[in-house]
């Protein structure tokens, strides 16, 4: 049998070439897709992931101190955020986030998105839940109400949200995911209250950030369980003077820090003491 003619043979070849050409971008293309992909599924917001897939849209205002004493208060109870060491790295949340208080302290990171003509290219920060954003019933949620449900918003000091967006960006569109917490030094237990009754305010938390349950033990009790009082304001009714104060602190990813006798048997009211940390 003769050779096939030669564009026969050409054709076969091509057809080859092709078909292998396919095949490698069949493979290669999901992978690099899947770089640009963002999920917006509508998993928890407490999900401690880090992923770029888990960057989810809500939206962000600022607000301009007026007065040094802007930076003190706020819902979770910290007081003096420059002194408890959080600074401008702080945000409010709408109450769709807020989970009643329970999520103070934890970290999220942010971007400006959609915008172009407000947004600081390739800028994120990261910020520490520090207040709530409360609604405004006299607006509708798309029609001013930035807080209402079902609205995801996140209220920024000017000083962090420049660093992302122009400041005449107003109500911008981001993106938000939860990360882990980086602090220096241990969690702290700032303690107040008078006789029977003790408040400790837990602070500077590393990790998950937001604490879900506390226990406190003396020298001559066994652990005893602390309840939320407001935010990361735990209380109890007991007398617990002149005796070694022990802590153990439990966040919301489940993980569990124990740090005796931080507090010495001469403790006051006013006082606050540092403990061990979570890794971050």
């Amino acid at each position: 049998m003769s050779p096939p003619p030669e564009s026969i043979l050409l054709r076969i070849h091509t057809t080859l070439t092709v078909t292998l050409q396919l095949l490698l971008l069949s493979t290669l293309l999901p992978s690099a897709l899947s770089h640009y992909n963002y999920n917006y599924s509508s998993s928890s917001p407490g999900s401690s992931s880090s992923r770029q897939s888990d960057w989810r849209p809500a939206r962000a205002t600022f607000y301009a101190a007026s007065d040094p004493r802007d930076t003190v208060g706020g819902a979770c109870g910290f007081g003096d955020l420059k002194k408890a060491g959080y600074g401008q790295a702080t945000v409010g949340l709408s109450e769709s986030l807020f989970e009643r208080g329970q999520i103070c302290g934890a970290c999220f990171e942010l971007r400006c998105v959609e915008d172009m003509r407000w947004c600081i290219p390739g800028t994120s920060i990261i910020v520490t839940v520090t207040n709530f954003c409360a609604p405004n019933y006299g607006f509708t949620h798309d029609g001013g109400g930035h807080c209402n449900p079902p609205n995801k918003h996140f209220v920024l000091p000017i000083e962090a949200f420049e660093k992302i967006a122009i400041w005449k960006a107003g109500n911008m569109p981001v993106q938000y995911r939860r990360i882990k917490c980086r602090k220096e030094g241990g969690i702290r237990f700032s303690i107040d209250g008078s006789d029977l009754f003790i408040s400790v305010l837990i602070s500077n938390v590393a990790g998950a950030g937001d604490v879900v349950s506390v226990k406190i033990k003396g020298s001559r009790t066994g652990w005893l369980p602390m309840g939320r009082n407001w935010g990361q304001n735990w209380h109890i009714n007991a007398n617990l003077k002149n005796q070694p104060l022990s802590f153990e602190v439990t966040s919301s990813d489940g993980l569990t820090v124990t740090s005796y006798n931080v507090a010495p048997k001469n403790w006051d009211f006013g006082q606050t003491f540092e403990g061990k940390q979570f890794e971050p």
